[in-house]
């Protein structure tokens, strides 16, 4: 899990996980470390039969609460395809995920832990952690583009999309300041993630990697 390494550079956080999506077919990254330690009470169910309409209601889903300081634009369309999608809606939902647990300052936060799975939930541990050892908190506005979605076979997908983080920040705590960077080309960034349909209807992120200044995000 690497999210935001250009936002994170004065955290210098460590980046875990790797990952070549052969339906993405990027092979230019750049963090390649790999964890494949389990994070406490992770769901590592390998069931991918669920259907679809299986998905887990809305009742069933942790809530995520994030403050008025930061704002997301998802620019990823419905596709008309349910399956697709559903795997769009809870690749938001993720996203949201690991932030909320950044402003909780809550590096096991039951509701990332909703959506990570296996690697991806380990990295995402470590990723928070290193926020709360910082007493360190997110603000500003996130803005995510250019969906490639492919399905896969028994429930599996691939996503690639890009971040704009050029209007994105580290907010200290103790100090109650802000961090703010000069947007540059690695303030663009394209994530690749590998997905499962989880037994209870839910797409989850199992492996991440991540590109800074890919050509494929410039604006």
């Amino acid at each position: 899990m690497n999210r935001r390494p250009t936002v994170l550079a004065a955290l210098t956080l460590t980046t875990v996980t790797a990952l070549c999506l052969s339906a993405c077919g990027n092979d230019d990254t750049t963090d390649n470390a790999k964890d494949t330690g389990k994070i406490a009470g992770a769901d590592t169910d390998e069931k991918t039969s669920a259907s679809p309409e299986a998905s887990a209601s809305a009742a069933d889903r942790p809530k995520i609460e994030l403050p008025s300081d930061l704002t997301y634009t998802f620019d990823w369309p419905k596709t008309g395809n349910a399956e697709k999608d559903a795997v769009l809606a809870d690749s938001e939902q993720s996203v949201k995920a690991v932030d909320q647990a950044i402003v909780k300052q809550d590096a096991l936060d039951k509701a990332y832990r909703y959506y990570y799975e296996g690697e991806a939930a380990a990295g995402t541990q470590k990723f928070v952690q290193n926020y709360v050892d910082h007493d360190a908190s997110i603000t500003g506005a996130y803005r995510f583009y250019s969906p490639e979605l492919a399905l896969g076979k028994e429930g599996t997908a691939s996503l690639s999309y890009c971040e704009d983080q050029g209007k994105a920040y580290v907010k200290y705590l103790k100090t109650k300041t802000v961090k703010k960077t000069a947007v540059t080309a690695k303030s663009y960034v394209i994530y690749h993630t590998s997905l499962k349909r989880n037994s209870k209807g839910v797409w989850v992120v199992e492996k991440m990697v991540s590109q800074s200044g890919s050509s494929k995000c410039q604006p």
